[in-house]
């Protein structure tokens, strides 16, 4: 197995993002991005090894983040602040590529929750099919119908 360094350089944005297509707030997002791998040093000998190191921190992170909303009583989420433009050189094409993101995660949001979920952990995640079913506690043949499904409906919208 992996160290704690590795795998969280190799998976602090997928759980950042993960959250953030939930709750659409960058701090929260953070904060429950940390408290994931507070939570996964301290049960790291609880993993069994029998899904992907992925899933098992996207479970922790849903679970932290829905004892949180549960504790403060608010599912109130707020909006989507604007991408950061990371490479200067080429402003004009981030700014289109993060234009189209931002398009992309706005239509999400008005997707059920499930869907959103799956889209994203299949785009942003690049998860198989599988690991969502496990981490969303499905069938994979239900992940993959989910998808298609929600890939239609972001395309007759023009997003995808």
């Amino acid at each position: 197995m992996k160290n704690i360094e590795d795998i969280y350089k190799e998976y602090a944005n997928l759980i950042k993002n993960y959250i953030f297509v939930i709750t659409r707030d960058r701090e929260l997002s953070e904060e429950i991005m940390q408290e994931t791998f507070v939570a996964a040093i301290n049960g790291i000998n609880k993993f069994r090894g029998d899904c992907e190191i992925s899933v098992w921190l996207c479970s922790i992170a849903k679970k932290i983040l829905f004892k949180r909303l549960k504790k403060d009583n608010s599912s109130n989420i707020l909006s989507i602040e604007e991408l950061e433009i990371e490479d200067k050189r080429q402003v004009e094409d981030e700014y289109i590529k993060n234009s189209k993101k931002l398009k992309l995660y706005e239509a999400l949001q008005n997707l059920d929750a499930n869907t959103r979920e799956v889209i994203y952990l299949r785009l942003t995640g690049e998860l198989s099919f599988k690991e969502i079913g496990s981490i969303l506690h499905k069938s994979e043949n239900w992940a993959r119908v989910t998808f298609f499904r929600g890939k239609q409906k972001l395309n007759k919208e023009d997003i995808l």
